[in-house]
């Protein structure tokens, strides 16, 4: 196939996955230097999901796909949230929510003919949100008072695009952790993972988001020592960075533990910022059996006007059970079949993306809906997936001529 295809062919899908990213990046967050109307923000995301859907069956018109056991799961996924979200109960949003979740995994589904164990998904991962932090450093730039806001004690925020400080932490820290491990995999330079590492740090530690910081420790930590044993590369870095940690944790104990407590009483911090009064008031809410096995259908992944802030917990008051057990089969599946894998910087990748959004799942929702989390564990699936020719991004839908005899290479050594 040629290569004027094939490079076409590689951006249609990187901008597709380009344009989910945008989409998940939501619509609420704080003031920005310039007001955008909420309405305008759904337009742009639910726009850009639409186009991420016509991108991808442009390029994948004979709806060739692969089996991915990730995919099909989040399929299911769509049964209980039809099932909950078809009597309105929770109003006419939830519908409209079930049917960006299907376009979402109707997506994932196109875009898995793609998925071939190469990290072709996790360098377009880097790029987007490099892309999308590389907006929050401009809001730093141009308006810091906006993006330092009183209103978040003092906590990164967008603010040019309204993101929150657990958003930016959150990409912060799989773009580190990633380009991390991309080092070490010796499959980019260490100037250019600088260029992505050291802003996103920066970042990462103005968002105080404690979440974040500890999934990419935990992350990196799990998918450094699946490498421990094949690469020298990683052993190194593991003990230079034992040494830096104790160092730190010497001489700069008592700054670590201002950051990490945020200014927070013991009472505030073991509450969890008062997630756990929410949490306790969600699971002491009386529930039909209709409600405890489907949920009460897709909403804003609140209860009592206040955020859940917990993907399971959300998951079931959304989805039921049956979401939640629908959602851990997802990261068993992913985790299990990744443990199967031989050493290898792929299964690293997805080790350090299937680890984070577990961990992040107890403080943040979005496991059950369109969301950055689903993004992150879909590289992972595209990491763990068996190496196919049929996958490779190129044209395949281009008939091929047939080569005359007389062109053919002579098969006699």
């Amino acid at each position: 196939m040629s290569p004027e295809h094939t490079d076409h062919t590689s951006k249609i899908v990187g901008t597709s996955w380009g344009l989910l990213v945008l989409n998940t990046l939501g619509s609420a967050g704080a003031k920005t230097i310039v007001p955008l109307p909420r309405s305008l923000i759904q337009m742009v995301t639910m726009g850009a999901l639409v186009a991420a859907f016509t991108l991808a069956l442009m390029v994948n018109p004979r709806l060739r796909i692969r089996a991915s056991a990730f995919v099909f799961l989040l399929t299911l996924l769509l049964v209980p949230s039809v099932i909950s979200s078809a009597d309105l109960e929770s109003g006419f949003g939830a519908v409209f929510r079930c049917a960006r979740l299907a376009l979402f995994v109707s997506t994932l589904w196109l875009l898995s003919r793609w998925w071939d164990g190469s990290l072709t998904f996790v360098r377009l991962h880097i790029r987007m949100y490099f892309v999308v932090l590389g907006s929050v450093a401009a809001g730093v730039i141009i308006s810091p008072g906006a993006a330092l806001p009183e209103l978040y004690g003092g906590r990164l925020v967008g603010a040019l695009w309204p993101l929150t400080p657990p958003q930016i932490g959150q990409y912060a820290a799989v773009i580190i952790g990633l380009a991390v491990l991309l080092v070490l995999g010796r499959r980019t330079g260490g100037r250019n993972a600088a260029l992505v590492i050291v802003p996103a740090v920066v970042l990462l530690a103005l968002t105080h988001t404690r979440t974040a910081t500890l999934g990419l420790l935990i992350g990196l930590t799990l998918a450094i020592g699946s490498l421990f044993l094949t690469s020298a590369a990683a052993r190194r870095f593991f003990a230079w960075a034992v040494l830096c940690a104790a160092v730190a944790a010497v001489g700069f104990g008592s700054a670590l533990q201002a950051w990490f407590l945020r200014g927070q009483t013991q009472e505030n911090f073991t509450s969890l910022t008062g997630r756990a009064k929410v949490w306790d008031a969600l699971l002491a809410a009386p529930r039909t059996t209709s409600e405890y096995l489907f949920g009460a259908g897709l909403g804003d992944k609140s209860f009592g006007g206040l955020p859940i802030d917990n993907s399971w917990l959300a998951v079931y008051h959304e989805q039921g059970v049956t979401g939640v057990a629908l959602v851990a089969a997802i990261i068993i599946v992913l985790g299990g079949v990744a443990l199967l894998r031989p050493p290898s910087l792929s299964r690293a990748c997805a080790l350090f993306l299937i680890s984070y959004c577990a961990l992040a799942s107890y403080t943040e929702a979005g496991l059950g809906d369109a969301s950055p989390y689903l993004l992150h564990l879909a590289v992972a699936a595209s990491l763990l997936a068996a190496p196919a020719e049929a996958t490779a991004l190129s044209a395949p839908d281009v008939p091929r001529r047939p080569v005359p005899r007389w062109g053919r290479r002579s098969e006699v050594a």
